[in-house]
């Protein structure tokens, strides 16, 4: 099925993307499910820095990641992924943020704009040309429509020279359906001498 699951089309694309070696963070590590997802993509010489607030979802993950032998390239980060150019010093591939609260956590736990909006400033200066970022929105939650609204209005803003960015929603299903915004910087371009 085509657009089936959110998480999986955003896997099924990123795929496509990335390669062994690369430069990921997971901004909202939850499960750990993204964190896994990018750890096997980018194999052993690859690094994925994994941020959550909540110390029981990083457990998860890490027990997730062991299972799966995947644990090598991975740092997980105990802090808010709105400081996360303290840890990550170099250029990165993509990113991955899924907002909204951990599934089957605490739904008062939640991403908020402050912080959201924070991370990925810092993640789009850190990224490298061709770098892409990956936003999924779950705002069926108290706090949930702000976030969804400024992260709308910011990927707006963002200097079309440089960034592209895409929306996919789902029209017809009720409920507050996810919304995937797609954030990719633009290779560096030579000018021909006929520019």
């Amino acid at each position: 099925m085509l657009l089936g699951k959110m998480t999986t089309m955003v896997h099924q694309l990123l795929q496509t993307q990335i390669q062994p070696g690369q430069v990921f963070i997971d901004g909202t590590v939850g499960n750990g499910y993204d964190t896994l997802f990018l750890a096997q993509c980018i194999g052993p010489q690859g690094k994925v820095f994994g941020f959550d607030i909540q110390k029981k979802a990083l457990i998860e993950a890490e027990l997730r990641l062991k299972k799966e032998g995947a644990m090598g390239q991975a740092i997980f980060i105990h802090d808010c992924h709105s400081k996360l150019d303290q840890y990550v010093k170099e250029p990165i591939d993509g990113a991955m943020f899924n907002l909204g609260y951990l599934p089957k956590g605490d739904p008062r736990m939640i991403t908020t704009p402050q912080t959201t909006l924070v991370a990925l400033e810092k993640c789009i200066s850190l990224l490298k040309p061709g770098g892409v970022i990956t936003i999924v929105s779950y705002y069926g939650h108290k706090g949930g429509e702000e976030e969804k609204n400024a992260v709308d209005e910011y990927v707006k803003k963002l200097d079309e020279r440089t960034i592209t960015v895409g929306c996919l929603s789902f029209n017809n299903r009720k409920q507050n359906p996810p919304i995937l915004y797609i954030i990719e910087k633009k290779k560096n371009r030579k000018r021909s001498n006929k520019e």
